[in-house]
């Protein structure tokens, strides 16, 4: 059998091998801590589980407009004004199957054959993975614990070549919790701008930061940079909906109308109903948001102190997201148990193995040094979890 080349360019999702591995050993009976899956383990607000089944009881199931009905695009409007400072007409939003269908879309609309992407390390797996299903080319910006895991305009500046069209930015990141502040973002925007540089800004995180930090979009930065730029979110994360596929798009109109088109012949319209439960998440109580920030902050305080008893982990305090991305090079050559560890890949194997603690090995991110730890997860699992790997590290 032949596949297409672009079919063996792609490297799978390693966060849902993980999830899928801890699975079968959870069916099998053995009881795994899983810190593998980005999701919330919150219940979707009740007052957005219930505006599905009205729009289900009334009939609301049948095609919508390809980028999505106009009651959920004001909504979204209004939100990104509310929130964002940002303005911009319903033809410049798009809604979308999840977060990840808006980046999708998006590359498939700027980017070619020929064309570069510059993507930060750590990045979320599913970046590159994106760019070259584009026909473009991943280019990859090394940041750690000393650059607190950022881009500085003059990096950023040094890796632009004439094939350059996009920068991708996330903040607050996944995995390493990173936040941008305003006068960072400030730079980076003067060099996107000053190079004629798209930026794609997955925003996906947003409610999710602590210690008074503050989320800020780079496309409110002016009107420059805010036309150069196409702002992803959705409901997944600050909702606890990452089931419902739910995402959006704010951009130039032109940028919207191409996704647009790139949507109408994959997926079509976002699920109806979905929609309809969308415009509650934006436009209802906020206070079920409110709670679950308040309890991630408690476990990523918890996390990373217990963390940093380990032997071998050096774990940053992350100010966003719901991740602790600790930097594990220390054990590389060094025993756990009875193994010696060669890798990251290596160490993620044998906790699974040895304690039943399911992570993420951090070069499924471009960071082979790290793991990545969620703590969307119950303070009762995540403390079985810790102790565990300090029984196995520490004992």
């Amino acid at each position: 059998m032949k596949l297409a080349q672009r079919i063996g360019n792609i490297t799978p999702s390693r966060t849902l091998a993980i999830d899928t591995r801890a699975r079968e050993l959870a069916s099998k009976g053995v009881d795994v801590v899983n810190f593998g899956v980005g999701e919330p383990d919150f219940d979707t607000p009740e007052h957005i589980k219930e505006a599905a089944i009205t729009a289900l009881r009334q009939g609301f199931t049948k095609y919508t407009d390809t980028s999505g009905i106009r009651e959920l695009k004001e909504a979204i409007r209004n939100k990104l004004l509310r929130d964002n400072g940002l303005e911009y007409g319903l033809n410049q939003i798009i809604v979308t199957v999840g977060g990840k269908q808006a980046l999708y879309n998006a590359f498939m609309a700027l980017c070619q054959e020929g064309d570069e992407v510059l993507i930060p390390t750590p990045y979320w797996v599913s970046y590159p993975e994106q760019v070259k299903l584009a026909g473009a080319t991943p280019v990859y910006l090394t940041t750690d614990e000393k650059t607190g895991f950022k881009v500085t305009p003059q990096q950023l500046e040094g890796a632009i070549t004439p094939r350059t069209k996009v920068f991708l930015l996330n903040s607050p990141s996944n995995p390493s919790g990173a936040v941008y502040t305003r006068e960072e973002l400030e730079g980076l925007a003067e060099v996107c701008v000053k190079h004629g540089l798209y930026v794609i800004s997955d925003e996906i995180y947003e409610k999710l930061v602590y210690d008074g930090q503050k989320h800020i979009s780079i496309a409110s930065l002016g009107p420059e940079i805010k036309r150069l730029t196409v702002v992803i979110n959705g409901m997944s994360k600050a909702y606890a909906m990452t089931g419902w596929r739910m995402g959006y798009a704010a951009a130039e109109p032109e940028i919207i109308k191409a996704m647009t088109a790139v949507q109408g012949h994959s997926t079509s319209n976002p699920t109806s109903i979905v929609q309809k439960a969308s415009v509650a998440a934006l436009e209802g109580p906020q206070e079920p948001v409110f709670k679950m920030v308040a309890e991630y902050n408690k476990r990523r305080d918890y996390v990373v102190e217990r963390l940093n008893r380990l032997r071998g982990f050096l774990t940053p305090v992350p100010p966003g997201a719901f991740y602790v991305f600790p930097n594990v090079a220390e054990l590389f050559g060094q025993k756990v148990g009875d193994t010696v560890i060669r890798d990251g890949d290596h160490l993620a194997e044998v906790l699974l193995n040895e304690a039943g603690v399911a992570v993420v090995p951090g070069s499924a991110f471009g960071a082979p040094a790290n793991l990545r730890f969620s703590y969307a997860t119950s303070m009762e699992r995540i403390k079985e979890g810790l102790d565990r790997l300090e029984r196995l590290l520490n004992g």
